[in-house]
């Protein structure tokens, strides 16, 4: 994982994760409970997330930049037993925590149906409700789409958006599970298309997750620089979180065809672990086009397609 100069290798990551780890564990971490943690994007951050999972909790993301009133009301409704945050981190002493890997006796039997992660839903209908996701369902999500996209060692990944939506999971989870590299992309970067675009060049990213409305962005960048964007190596795109206008595609696919990179439309709600539905795109499925397809059910799930009366 890496953000900016900081780099950690899958070892260093591991220890760090296991020393915190056992800080949260003697705080009142264990199976069944939950974690807040409230940083900015950061290789701490990363280390913070995979640390309570190692403690056996579950993690629940608070986005530093919401509203007050939203943590506020995130943290009251979920109860959590420690809130990770920047002045939690720069109070834990780590002197003497031991580096190696948690035992069953030190955090409590995990199980696959304990949860992993609470992420709240947009509130669009009323206020935010916390949606608890357990281990397997982020396994199976990964195990479903394995023969879809062959990722492994030599890909890398972007962590871009915030870790309080479930797209995430997929960014985060992905390049740790498969062996790949994690690219923590700044916030501030993430909001210059320009600038991620170098990024995207200077690291070597190969699996690229996005909105939508972010692609779109980074597609002007993109015409706009092309003799930089010569140096993209992506291999997939995929898109998420949002419907996708397939005919705003046209003048990417004009400029990079439909395989290298291959884009892809995911489709799914948080509350059934990010993805349900996968459909391949080529030039064929974008010319001519304003509607969004959101292709078929992944190998695991059933879609029911419902009129207006259910």
């Amino acid at each position: 994982v890496c953000c900016g100069e900081v780099v950690l290798s899958y070892a260093e990551l591991n220890a760090r994760a296991n020393c915190l780890a056992r800080l949260l564990v003697a705080a009142g971490a264990g199976p069944e409970r939950l974690v807040a943690v409230c940083l900015p994007r950061s290789v701490d951050l990363v280390v913070a997330l995979l640390a309570v999972v190692k403690s056996g909790a579950g993690y629940v993301p608070v986005d530093p930049a919401y509203p007050a009133e939203r943590r506020a009301f995130i943290l009251g409704d979920t109860g959590p037993v420690v809130v990770v945050d920047e002045a939690w981190l720069a109070a834990a002493d780590m002197r003497g925590v031991a580096a190696g890997d948690l035992s069953a006796a030190e955090r409590g039997v995990l199980c696959p149906g304990h949860p992993a992660y609470v992420i709240y839903t947009s509130g669009s209908t009323g206020r935010p409700k916390g949606v608890v996701v357990p281990h397997v369902n982020v396994v199976r999500l990964f195990a479903a789409t394995e023969g879809v996209y062959g990722f492994g060692v030599g890909d890398v990944w972007t962590l871009f958006h915030s870790v309080a939506f479930d797209f995430s999971v997929w960014e985060l989870w992905g390049p740790l599970l498969y062996g790949g590299r994690l690219v923590v992309v700044p916030f501030e970067v993430s909001r210059a298309p320009v600038e991620f675009l170098r990024l995207l060049v200077r690291e070597g990213v190969t699996v690229l997750n996005q909105t939508p409305s972010a692609f779109y962005q980074l597609m002007q960048a993109d015409g706009g620089h092309p003799e930089l964007a010569r140096g993209l190596a992506l291999r997939w795109v995929i898109f998420g979180g949002e419907a996708l206008d397939l005919g705003r595609l046209e003048s990417w696919g004009c400029r990079h065809g439909d395989s290298e990179p291959v884009l892809v439309n995911m489709y799914g709600i948080t509350e059934t672990t990010v993805h349900v539905s996968v459909r391949t795109l080529d030039s064929a499925s974008w010319t001519g086009q304003t509607r969004s397809l959101i292709g078929r059910g992944l190998s695991d799930l059933r879609v029911y397609v419902l009129d207006g009366s259910l």
